[in-house]
């Protein structure tokens, strides 16, 4: 499907971790979501995970997606109208935070920009998390939505996020983790640079090869018996 002679750095490609986001947002979100609500999705890509995701479940509500990347946003609606979900499923390729969308919203989805280095002059910018990987995903955060699912990286200060997360009200209501191998953009030299200056800080956690990705669904609501926040930073931290 891309034509382009280096693909990788003009469209985010990872099955492994598009098929864990989607298997995270069906899991936690669709099948347990009220239908009539709508979801909202921070970087749709190429509309992989979502599609598939509806492809698999009952539901029937709307997910709107926001896409900066012109290419991926055009790949993202041909899909959609392939799969014939244009009524469900709509990409915008415009800046989510300019959208007043979110703000109605019952459940904002996200695999968000996680990659850490000292600016954006990556392989592929988008992909650029701040210079510890968390700051798009905590920026979601700051919106206040009542629930939000976000894909979280254990070598991008996942402790620290999980903290600001309890911090603005929220708790970790379910989770699910898989492993994950470096892969191109996480192997770049600036990023691998980046990942272990963290990790003399206590803030990244991976072994040689491989590093641990979480689905995580935030809630707003008080602690409770079902925060799973601690069960979920000693598994994140484990490497």
């Amino acid at each position: 499907m891309l034509t382009s002679s280096h693909p990788l750095k003009q469209v985010f490609h990872c099955p492994e971790e598009s098929d864990f986001y989607s298997h995270c947002l069906e899991s936690l979100v669709l099948d347990t979501a009220d239908n009539s609500r709508l979801i909202v999705e921070f970087g749709s890509g190429e509309g992989s995970p979502v599609i598939k995701s509806l492809v698999r479940t009952n539901f029937d509500g709307k997910i709107q997606g926001f896409e900066l990347n012109k290419v991926a946003s055009k790949i993202a609606e041909s899909q959609i109208k392939q799969y014939q979900l244009s009524e469900q499923y709509t990409v915008q390729n415009c800046s989510f935070f300019d959208s007043p969308l979110y703000q109605s919203a019952n459940c904002i989805i996200s695999n968000p920009p996680y990659l850490p280095a000292a600016d954006d002059k990556l392989y592929q910018p988008l992909l650029h998390g701040g210079t510890d990987g968390s700051t798009i995903a905590k920026k979601l955060l700051s919106l206040g939505c009542d629930k939000v699912l976000l894909m979280v990286s254990s070598y991008s200060n996942p402790v620290g996020l999980i903290d600001d997360a309890l911090d603005r009200g929220y708790s970790v209501v379910n989770f699910e983790i898989a492993p994950l191998t470096f892969g191109y953009y996480s192997s770049e030299p600036k990023v691998k640079s980046a990942i272990a200056n963290l990790q003399k800080q206590g803030m990244a956690f991976y072994s040689e090869n491989i590093y641990l990705l979480a689905g995580v669904l935030f809630q707003k609501q008080q602690k409770s018996p079902r925060d799973l926040s601690i069960e979920l930073i000693q598994l994140m931290t484990a490497l």
